[in-house]
Order: C-alpha cells, then sequence, then structure tokens
C-alpha cells in the first residue's frame, strides 16, 4: 500500500483573491478500468492527508458507484489536491459542494 518513505504532503493555502473560491467545494474522483485500488488508496493519501481506511472507503465508494467526493474545502485547496490525484492518472473534479439554483 503506501511505503514508509512517503509521507503525505500538506495543502499548501494561498491567499484567496478570487471571489469565486469562496465557499465549500467538493473535490470528486472517478472510477475507470484502468488505474489500480493500491494506486487510488495512495493518491487519496498523499492528495488529501486522509487515513488509509478513509481512502480504502473512498475507493471503494468510486469502483462500486462510479465517483466519490473525497475531499471538501475552499476551491483552491480542492484544485491542489485534485491537480495531485490526477497526476496519478485518476480522472478528477472540482465542484461546488452542494448546487445553487
Amino acid at each position: 500500500m503506501v511505503s514508509s518513505g512517503s509521507a503525505p504532503v500538506p495543502l499548501q493555502h494561498p491567499e484567496q483573491t478570487d471571489a469565486s473560491a469562496e465557499g465549500r467545494w467538493a473535490l470528486v474522483i472517478f472510477n475507470d478500468d484502468v488505474t489500480p485500488y493500491d494506486t487510488v488508496i495512495v493518491a487519496l493519501v498523499h492528495a488529501t492527508a486522509c487515513t488509509i481506511q478513509e481512502a480504502e472507503i473512498e475507493t471503494w465508494e468510486a469502483h462500486h458507484f462510479g465517483s466519490c467526493q473525497v475531499h471538501f474545502g475552499d476551491q483552491i485547496e480542492c484544485e491542489a489536491a485534485g491537480q495531485i490525484v490526477s497526476s496519478y492518472g485518476i480522472k478528477t473534479e472540482v465542484r461546488p459542494e452542494w448546487a445553487v439554483e
């Protein structure tokens, strides 16, 4: 699973200057038939500093339901985490946690 030499990297929180970055956002991952389970788990722990157990649950949900919200925060934080997860070959999307209608 996670090698002992791969400690989670804390997310950087740059100054927010864009009003659209305010509020609560979600990072969503999507299932595919290519990326191994262990790779997704490592990516989630690396990008979000979650526990292995949480990453396993989120990976299972994405695999069985097609997608899963894996991280919540402001837009900038979710986009930073999404870039890390995407670097592992996993499809991601950052969107507002609740759709405003």
